[in-house]
């Protein structure tokens, strides 16, 4: 834990302090956050940290060590009037406390805090702020070396899924049966392994029908045949083994097998392409410009192009999420479908752009690629499909 840099944050934006609380790991971001282990923890604890001064522990007498390794002192309670009191004396002098809480619900990858301990806050008459913009910048903001290891999986894997495209037509070719979803997968995955990589639930061949379910996984017992004149759709994610802290790449591509694409699948891919490249633009623009951007503006950007191209009804998801050390990570997500998310794009982070258009029954387009940003930069990290494959 950087005690100092969340003071700062914290009167940064005029926060008098952040309130973390646990019962039975029901916060994870608090663990990750504070930087202590989870564990058997059967009693509630609360630890906050001021915007000036020194920390403060209340912690169960029955496990008054859980907080011993953070900094600041420590008071102890048995009583649920213990608890209360202990609280209400933890926070005096404070006003505008920040909690692992979002209004409405509307961030629900931070509303951890459930509403009765809210409620108690709210009691002390103290105003309860979503850390949000908090968790993002002590969990999304990555170092110069993570962003060396997502580069270093980007190479590895762009070449992975190239070889895996090349190996769908040469089985295709050289077999009138062709070959299958999951036979491609144990390809890619063999490839992964090799590298020096890790993924988790996947890679994803989706063939026909399959490419328009977002979360389609093949198995063996379920995996259909790829041959000549499918769709085709490919999306393959992994991030380096040997280090904990590194970073995922994450992306998708989709062709076809022995053919020229359809008219219509030219234009579901264009319009996917293009609104892909619009998110692209907004965030590259803002960076530049020095101009603040939310999730939710860069998912609009992407969704006014499928929107105009009348398609909207067919996105059903949103543009991009946050990836980190995990492949869905605790930053800004690009979205203003699924939720209004008003965390801003911070720099040093790392998230994916990936609209798509699917047609249930018939084929799904999507196009993703991962974006890196900094100071006054963003771009995209790795190879940009600009056409559907032909293999």
């Amino acid at each position: 834990m950087d005690f100092l840099a969340i003071q700062a944050a914290l009167r940064e934006d005029k926060l008098d302090g952040w309130l973390f609380y646990d019962h039975h790991n029901r916060d994870p971001l608090a663990y990750a956050i504070l930087g202590i282990p989870g564990g058997h923890v059967t009693r509630r604890w609360y630890y906050f940290i001021p915007a000036t001064g020194e920390p403060k522990k209340l912690v169960h007498r029955i496990e008054s060590g859980r907080l011993d390794a953070l900094p600041g002192a420590k008071a102890e309670y048995s009583s649920w009037q213990e608890l209360e009191a202990g609280l209400e004396a933890m926070l005096s002098g404070q006003a505008r406390i920040a909690m692992q809480y979002s209004p409405r619900n509307a961030i629900m990858y931070v509303s951890m805090v459930d509403a009765g301990t809210v409620e108690l806050i709210r009691s002390f008459k103290k105003e309860v702020i979503s850390s949000a913009d908090l968790v993002s910048r002590f969990e999304a903001v990555l170092t110069d070396a993570q962003i060396a290891t997502h580069y270093e999986a980007q190479r590895k894997l762009d070449a992975i899924l190239e070889a895996g495209w090349r190996e769908i037509g040469s089985r295709v070719r050289a077999n009138s049966s062709g070959t299958h979803e999951y036979a491609i997968v144990q390809f890619l995955q063999t490839g992964i392994d090799r590298e020096g990589l890790i993924t988790e639930f996947g890679p994803n061949v989706s063939v026909g029908a399959n490419s328009a379910d977002s979360h389609y996984e093949p198995t063996a017992a379920s995996s259909k045949p790829i041959g000549s004149g499918d769709f085709v759709l490919i999306d393959i994610w992994a991030k380096l083994a040997r280090d904990p802290q590194a970073v995922w790449y994450d992306i998708t591509w989709t062709g076809v097998v022995d053919r020229e694409p359809t008219d219509r699948e030219r234009l579901i891919f264009n319009t996917v392409r293009d609104a892909r490249d619009a998110a692209i633009a907004a965030v590259k623009d803002a960076f530049a410009a020095d101009i603040p951007i939310a999730g939710w503006q860069a998912d609009d950007a992407s969704r006014a192009i499928i929107r105009a191209a009348g398609f909207a009804d067919s996105f059903t998801h949103r543009t991009g999420h946050n990836i980190g050390t995990e492949l869905h990570g605790n930053g800004a997500n690009l979205d203003n479908l699924e939720t209004h998310d008003e965390r801003l794009i911070l720099p040093s982070t790392c998230f994916s752009v990936e609209p798509g258009i699917y047609f249930p029954g018939e084929f799904g387009v999507r196009s993703e690629v991962d974006m890196i940003t900094r100071a006054s930069k963003a771009e995209v990290t790795g190879r940009m499909q600009t056409e559907l494959v032909r293999v």
